[in-house]
């Protein structure tokens, strides 16, 4: 999988379901199937289970080449299963109408994982904590309605510290953001959806202007950080991986 699919927080590695699918896409991806095994409802705790069956080519450990049928010569295909679960707890609260869906992108994650022989959890795994992230996460949050967290403006250099500048007199500061590299396009889109968890349809445009300027003009650094604060926190891992 392409470094630009491999996120880390808190010393843990996550990959983004994006990047399962684009590295079996390259493995030659022949179908991925889903099935709803529990529709949610109020007893079972609004609880939807998805099942997915992805189908690739077997490839040899050893060559890295697919293996053929000796008689056919045609790909030996190989069939891989993950079990994914949703529901208003474990999800973002923009999420909870979308449950079923969350449950599927969980489950198709599963499978994929396995198939590409990932071991980084994906990121889909990851939910909002029950009222936990602004004691958890100290100054990087504060409190929002409903006793959720919201993320806090980037921090501006001390006075001391912004003033100085280089001999041709411009800010040291600005001449050092100018020549980090922009954000890559996964880590904007990573971004997108985080926002969108975080603040709905609308969330895109207010994290914007929450930070000042458009996603696409983030640094790397910057994206990173405010990844990390939008990131929810993480949560155990239900049914089979």
């Amino acid at each position: 999988m392409r470094d630009e699919f491999i996120i880390t927080r808190q010393g843990k590695q996550y990959c983004l379901y994006a990047g399962l699918l684009d590295e079996a896409h390259t493995r030659g991806l022949r179908s991925m199937d889903t099935e709803l095994l529990q529709v949610p409802d109020d007893d079972n705790g609004n609880v939807a289970i998805v099942k997915a069956i992805a189908e690739l080519p077997k490839v040899d450990r050893e060559t890295g080449q697919i293996m053929l049928d000796p008689e056919t010569q045609k790909p030996l295909m190989g069939r891989f299963s993950g079990i994914g679960d949703a529901s208003p707890e474990n999800v973002g609260r923009n999420i909870v109408p979308h449950i079923i869906r969350m449950a599927e992108t969980r489950a198709k994650a599963r499978a994929l994982r396995d198939a590409v022989n990932v071991g980084a959890i994906p990121f889909e795994e990851l939910s909002e904590a029950d009222g936990t992230n602004t004691a958890q996460q100290g100054s990087r949050t504060q409190p929002g309605r409903g006793g959720s967290s919201q993320p806090t403006p980037i921090q501006s250099a001390p006075s001391g510290q912004a003033s100085r500048s280089s001999g041709d007199g411009r800010d040291e500061g600005q001449e050092k953001r100018t020549r980090e590299p922009k954000a890559r396009k996964s880590q904007v889109d990573l971004l997108k959806t985080l926002a969108v968890e975080w603040r709905g349809e609308g969330g895109i445009e207010r994290l914007e202007n929450h930070i000042g300027k458009k996603l696409g003009s983030l640094t790397r650094a910057e994206a990173d950080d405010w990844i990390e604060r939008l990131t929810p926190e993480e949560r155990a891992e239900g049914g089979t991986g």
